[in-house]
């Protein structure tokens, strides 16, 4: 079973294209901004899936709308790949260090989108990419993917390295939750 999907989103401000496989592949991102573009590719290579990512900015006027949708859009790709969810694993979780940084993500794929962040950024951005898009851009993503995601950013002075850390560990917690496990849903419910 190959679990895919292709979402499109236009916009006043963007216009966005994603292509996701849940499975390696060739990683192929363009976007306006250019630490967004080495954090999308990050996240797909650790996830262990595959795809494209395309991204325009309409109107220019910062970094937010380009964030924002590319996440919505990711997220709903996710959504969409993952299927009725039925026999994955549904949680995932990591701790990744990076040099001096030290990230810790866990994620429940069970349908319900929350969002914890704990954790801050020294300086206002890294690269082109502004630092309080990170956290925008992980809610956004698990409002679309229908996930829970808590992150907590346990150390670290440089902030690439922060990000870089919380991206990877983000990464390979979906790789685990959405691994398929068995051909039940992973619920006492019995549904997700």
């Amino acid at each position: 079973m190959i679990r895919q999907a292709v979402v499109e989103r236009r916009t006043r401000e963007t216009e966005v294209r994603v292509e996701l496989r849940l499975e390696p592949g060739d990683i192929k991102v363009d976007t306006p901004i250019r630490f967004l573009n080495h954090m999308l590719e990050t996240l797909i290579f650790y996830m262990g899936a595959s795809g494209s990512i395309n991204a325009v900015d309409l109107r220019g006027f910062d970094d937010h709308h380009v964030v924002e949708d590319v996440a919505i859009v990711l997220g709903t790709a996710m959504d969409k790949a993952l299927g009725d969810r039925v026999g994955i694993a549904r949680f995932g979780w990591s701790i990744v260090p990076m040099d001096d940084a030290l990230a810790l993500v866990a994620v429940d794929l069970g349908g319900r989108s929350y969002f914890v962040f704990d954790g801050s950024f020294s300086r206002d951005t890294v690269g082109d990419l502004s630092t309080d898009m990170i956290p925008h851009f992980i809610r956004s993503f698990a409002d679309s993917a229908r996930a829970t995601v808590h992150v907590k950013l346990l150390g670290g002075e440089n902030e690439h390295h922060k990000v870089e850390a919380i991206f990877k560990a983000l990464g390979l917690s979906l790789r685990q939750a959405m691994q398929i496990v068995s051909d039940q849903v992973m619920s006492t419910k019995g549904v997700i």
